[in-house]
């Protein structure tokens, strides 16, 4: 029996599976991202550790929180480990099940029923017990099991490249959302300052309306910039306790106030922004390692649909003791043992087969799509991520320009105000374009970073 069965161990090992072998399909790459500079191919801001990307010790720390104690990423942990325990439950349907089985048999027969004709004294009970091992195989032989297997192992994978995922996304959104308050730190105080400039202004109007060089149409334009401002510092406050409450989330903890680091002017932007080669997309984004696993799950499932073609052979064995004496059960006229090898063969099931190998392969094909989408949406987001960081920054370097004009703007006007040769209506637009360029100037610094953080999700960098 030994013999037997390390024989069809021999051949089930040896035995070929059904279905298509995994290769990876080719995909047509540009030679180098759009809106790349000039650098070293090989160099990629992806290779810089998330901790040197921006050189503050409260965003480290705020990041480092965050991967420790996430919902998010340890939801996408223990679902790794779910993965996990799922690819050791498919892969135990390859092997042998061993099962011990001990039972008690005790029967009596009727007298005056079937039994009749027996003579008087016959024995019309009976009681034993059995002990054995019993053995129960499906015998692998076209490789469905070991295609079932091949796809949960690819399903776990593709669940460790999701908490990857997750990960690169996590360190993103913290750094986003730690500039943002930072820019909105820095909207309210510019709202304080132009509050407090507006307001020297209307006690400058004031006095001279007291002496009859200013009117209440002055007055009532001159109370115009206080009320903006102070509806800019209630949008302010706003938003940063809405931040606050984010990055807490973020980090996993109760809603509360949030340490601060440098300003946000003060953070210092990487010299050079290298973007590497298209290529390093496909194994450094983990959507897109996501992806191609999911792909490998799919076309091991078309293998395990095609092997249902073939029947299923499977055996089951059973070796023990038979006695009606426990002492007897060791002996060796109470040994039993049986072997009942059988194959299964689907004859007819009105096209359930076929209709299984159809889907399994348009499932195969849908993933195929979604493997090459998530390469090219990958490119999209360098190139859109490159173009904003050039563009973001000629954009704020003209915007920086601008208010240095209109801060000496501002000051012209209230000295022709002051010697009475304008009106404070000038003045006025002069306070109103200087606020406004200084909100639009702090939000540029901000989109400028994120755009940074951008680039740097978009090459996959953040988890290596």
């Amino acid at each position: 029996m030994k013999r037997w069965i390390l024989g069809l161990s021999v051949l089930v090992l040896g035995g070929c599976a059904m279905g298509p072998n995994y290769k990876r399909p080719q995909v047509a790459l540009p030679p180098e991202f759009r809106g790349a500079p000039a650098s070293d191919p090989a160099a990629s801001v992806a290779d810089t550790k998330w901790q040197d990307l921006f050189p503050d010790p409260t965003l480290n720390q705020m990041v480092t929180t965050a991967l420790k104690n996430n919902f998010d990423l340890r939801i996408a942990a223990e679902r790794v480990e779910q993965a996990r325990a799922q690819l050791g439950i498919t892969r135990a349907n390859q092997f042998p099940a061993l099962d011990a089985q001990v039972g008690f048999t005790g029967t009596r027969s009727s007298s005056i029923g079937a039994n009749t004709f027996l003579p008087a004294g016959t024995p019309i009970q009976s009681s034993y017990t059995s002990l054995g091992a019993a053995l129960s195989w499906e015998l692998d032989i076209w490789g469905r099991l070991r295609r079932l297997t091949e796809a949960a192992r690819a399903r776990y994978l593709a669940s460790n490249e999701a908490r990857r995922a997750v990960d690169v996304s996590l360190v993103a959104n913290v750094m986003e959302s730690y500039f943002q308050l930072l820019e909105q730190d820095l909207e309210l105080d510019i709202s304080n300052k132009t509050q407090g400039i507006a307001q020297n202004s209307l006690n400058l109007v004031e006095l001279r309306r007291q002496r009859g060089a200013a009117s209440g149409l002055d007055v009532r334009q001159a109370e115009q910039l206080i009320y903006a401002a102070s509806a800019q510092r209630a949008a302010a406050e706003r938003a940063i306790a809405q931040s606050e409450n984010l990055l807490s989330l973020l980090q996993g903890a109760v809603p509360g106030t949030q340490a601060r680091g440098r300003k946000l002017e003060e953070i210092p932007l990487p010299a050079q922004l290298p973007a590497g080669q298209p290529a390093a997309l496909l194994e450094r984004r983990p959507d897109i390692r996501e992806a191609e696993q999911n792909l490998v799950a799919a076309n091991a499932q078309i293998g395990a649909a095609r092997a249902l073609y073939f029947p299923q052979i499977s055996l089951s064995a059973f070796a023990g003791g038979q006695s009606r004496s426990l002492l007897q059960l060791a002996s060796s006229p109470a040994r039993v043992y049986t072997v009942a090898p059988a194959a299964l063969q689907s004859i007819f099931n009105a096209g359930q087969i076929r209709n299984t190998v159809r889907f399994s392969e348009a499932q195969q094909r849908e993933l195929l799509i979604t493997y090459q989408r998530s390469i090219y949406t990958a490119l999209s987001e360098v190139a859109d991520a490159l173009v904003s960081f050039d563009r973001l920054r000629e954009q704020r370097v003209q915007e920086e320009k601008l208010v240095a004009t209109l801060e000496d703007t501002l000051r012209l006007s209230e000295l022709r105000y002051r010697g009475g040769l304008d009106s404070f209506l000038q003045v006025l637009d002069a306070q109103r374009n200087l606020f406004n360029s200084q909100l639009t100037l702090a939000q540029l610094r901000l989109q400028e970073r994120v755009s940074v953080v951008q680039l740097y999700r978009a090459l996959g960098g953040g988890w290596s």
